[in-house]
């Protein structure tokens, strides 16, 4: 069995690599083999995700089998424990993508939201599924590797009224561990200004409304959350969210987080439960230098910490154990070096090297590099066919469904004349310089 288990999968992996159509015959002599279900599982699920979308017009036997909700699982469940399939998103004016294990060759990636003015963001990213918008009413979770995505349904945000007011809105993308559902979170802050026009909080003199509303995936509905704690009015942070962050969480552990800042050098950690819709207070570690700008990100699955000091140094925490303030543990620390010059700025771990060594880091939304933690060493990663700057998202390549009417990209015309129309307007823009308002 082992011996025939090895001859298919090397016939497979093969296929992979050749036309289709010529290996029809081989891959026949596979099917004919008669192999167990699970042996055919285990076969498949240590291929390539772009091969299983192939393979699935084979037989109705793989198809079934690929679709088939315990693949899914068993194929992400490998990747993730193998760390096969991972990829980078790159996000500037586009998005790009590149092979995590290469870092090489970037490939232009065609989303779901197509806009002649304007940019598609990517807000988050879990096991395969893309959260991308254009504004707030303009949502669609994408898995660039089936071509399939769900545009959200429209969801009008509620306008206090009254009072002349600003408005920045925060979003989160994650899954509900309780209900093994794909969850978007958003919320959407008003803030008043004073006669200066500058932004004032919840006091004597301002006003402060937030409206939060989560869409479900499995339900395709939005629900609106009440009873919001008093410390998500601290959220607001113009220049951190307006140049870094732009008010998306990071997902981990069940949950999406964000930074509340609620004085001089005070943070805390905010975070949005998927499975109960509640907000909650992260609790910190007890004993943190101060003099720190504070950001969060992920890490192998992990909730990090990120203490930027004066921009001279960051460190890098990770909690071990969601919810244990105890368990929090400095994992290392950035310093400048030759590549890495000071003032150090916006720095977000991505991934671990195969062999720990190294980290991924993303600098200032411009660069990634590889960063040697016992050296402390930072070289600057190439990556042809990558824009001259860009933010990065980490990606697993997964089957996960988008939903039963999810959005074939395969089916859509080439959108050549729609981007060289934006470009053009792009560079007109650029060349006038712009107005930003919140």
């Amino acid at each position: 069995m082992e011996k025939g288990k090895k001859k298919a999968l090397s016939v497979l992996s093969m296929s992979a690599k050749s036309n289709l159509g010529q290996m029809i015959p081989k891959l026949n002599l596979v099917l004919n083999a008669n192999f167990p279900s699970d042996v055919i599982s285990e076969i498949l699920y240590q291929l390539p995700v772009k091969t299983l979308v192939r393979f699935r017009c084979v037989a109705k036997r793989w198809c079934s089998q690929i679709d088939g909700p315990d693949f899914i699982k068993l194929q992400l469940s490998h990747s993730l424990a193998t760390q096969t399939n991972l990829n980078v998103i790159l996000k500037k004016w586009y998005l790009y993508m590149v092979e995590f294990e290469s870092l090489q060759t970037a490939i232009e990636l065609s989303a779901p939201l197509k806009v002649i003015w304007g940019i598609t963001e990517v807000f988050g990213s879990c096991n395969g599924l893309v959260a991308v918008c254009n504004s707030e009413n303009e949502m669609a979770l994408w898995n660039p590797s089936t071509r399939k995505s769900q545009r959200l349904p429209f969801a009008p945000v509620e306008h206090p009224g009254g009072v002349e007011l600003r408005r920045f809105a925060f979003y989160g993308f994650g899954r509900d561990p309780i209900s093994e559902d794909y969850k978007v979170v958003r919320m959407v802050q008003f803030v008043a200004q004073d006669d200066e026009g500058d932004l004032v909080g919840d006091d004597e003199d301002g006003f402060f409304y937030a409206e939060v509303k989560v869409y479900s995936l499995k339900s395709n509905s939005w629900r609106k959350i009440n009873d919001l704690p008093y410390y998500v009015r601290f959220l607001f942070q113009l220049n951190y969210l307006l140049f870094y962050r732009r008010g998306y969480g990071v997902y981990a552990c069940g949950a999406v987080h964000w930074v509340a800042s609620v004085g001089f050098g005070l943070y805390m950690i905010v975070a949005f439960d998927l499975g109960v819709e509640k907000f909650q207070n992260v609790p910190l570690p007890g004993k943190v230098d101060n003099g720190f700008e504070m950001d969060v990100g992920v890490l192998e699955g992990r909730l990090c910490m990120i203490l930027n000091y004066r921009h001279v140094y960051v460190d890098i925490w990770v909690m071990k154990e969601y919810g244990v303030k105890e368990s929090w543990t400095k994992l290392f620390e950035v310093s400048a070096d030759s590549s890495l010059k000071r003032p150090l700025g916006h720095i977000v771990p991505l991934a671990y090297s195969k062999n720990g060594d190294k980290v991924l880091l993303a600098v200032e939304k411009r660069k990634l590099f590889w960063y040697n933690i016992r050296k402390r060493r930072a070289e600057k990663v190439r990556i042809e066919g990558a824009p001259k700057s860009f933010g990065a998202d980490f990606y697993v390549e997964s089957l996960v469904p988008v939903g039963r009417d999810g959005m074939d990209q395969r089916r859509q015309q080439p959108q050549g004349e729609m981007k060289k129309r934006y470009r053009e307007k792009t560079d007109d823009f650029l060349s006038k310089g712009f107005k930003l308002t919140l």
